[in-house]
Formats: structure tokens, sequence, C-alpha cells
């Protein structure tokens, strides 16, 4: 009996799999059936031109001054007043960053620091924009980047420890010491 339900768990986990596909959006991601329609695609369909106007008029004036891209890619991150979008975030917040407005560097240092959404950490780039931030004074900066400078050497250390242990061959053969527990007969799992 107990093989018989793994193997139907095995079957129904398979079709599900196959039936379904992850999404990530600005509420999550989850498992969805395959013939889910975007829900992102209905809410473009039913944009606010008044909204898209401000949106718009916000983007001319972050071209030209440091502080609306600071505004700007901190409304994207929040999602205030706008879709929330972290590419967009990043974007203007870097746009900021590099024409001197130490405030977005020290958010990118966070955002590079824990990772954002998707993105993962990335202490380097983290360290880059928290010394930019550090130099103008900012005494949080400060404090994020000896973290920083932590996790850069940290993330050092395993990518080294990785390369070697790949050099060393240990991760060729790791896989051959770990015997299979199951075999397939008469149209399902059974186990040793």
């Amino acid at each position: 009996m107990k093989h018989l339900c793994l193997s139907l768990l095995l079957v129904s986990s398979a079709a599900m799999a196959e039936d379904t596909i992850r999404i990530c959006d600005n509420t999550g991601c989850s498992d969805r059936p395959r013939s889910t329609a975007n829900f992102e695609a209905e809410l473009a369909a039913k944009a606010d031109p008044a909204q898209d106007a401000k949106v718009a008029a916000l983007e001319a004036m972050a071209a030209k001054d440091p502080r609306a891209a600071y505004d700007l890619g901190l409304r994207y991150f929040r999602g205030d007043g706008v879709r929330k979008d972290g590419y967009l975030a990043i974007k203007w917040m870097r746009d900021a960053g590099e024409r001197g407005n130490f405030k977005a560097a020290q958010a990118l240092g966070r955002f590079y620091l824990v990772g954002l959404e998707e993105m993962g950490p990335d202490p380097a780039e983290a360290e880059r924009w928290l010394m930019m931030a550090a130099d103008k004074g900012d005494k949080e900066a400060k404090k994020m980047l000896t973290q920083a400078r932590k996790a850069k050497q940290d993330a050092q250390s395993d990518y080294q420890w990785r390369e070697s242990v790949r050099k060393n061959g240990w991760f060729a053969g790791w896989y051959s010491g770990y015997a299979y527990t199951s075999y397939w007969r008469d149209g399902r799992w059974w186990f040793y």
C-alpha cells in the first residue's frame, strides 16, 4: 500500500508541475495554472491617463535633477503612486547616485547588501555605493560599509573554497557514492 501511495504521489506531483508555472509579480511568487492570464496586462489596459501624466512629469524632472531621480526610485521601490518595479527603482537610484545624491548611494548600498526582489546580494557593489555615501559623511553608510566589506570578504573566501574543491576533483565525483533507493517496475516506483 505504501508503494502505491508513493507512486500516486509522484505521478500527481509530476502532473501538477507540468500544469503549473511559477509566476512572480508585485504580490509575490506563486505556482499558477499555465492557463492563467497575466494580471498586469489587465492593469495596463486600465491605465489612468492622469497618473501616467504625473509619472511622465516626474521622469522628466528626474532626468534633470538627481533629487527627483531619487524620489522616483523610492516611489518605484515602494509602489507609491506607481506600479512597484525593482528594476526601475534601481535604474533611477543609480542615476541619482551617479549624479552625487548621497541618499541614493546609501539606499543602493543597502539594496545591494541585502538583495532586492529576485536580485541577490552583491557585497562588492554595496561597498562601492556605501563608500560614496560614507565619503559624504553619512554615519549609517559607514556602519553598513563595514558589513559590506565583511560580506565581500566572506563571499571571496567562499568562492576560493569552491574553486579549490573543483580543482582538486572533489566536486567531479561527489555523486558516485550515493546510491538510488528506488527502481521502476510494473508501472510504478519501488523502494528497496
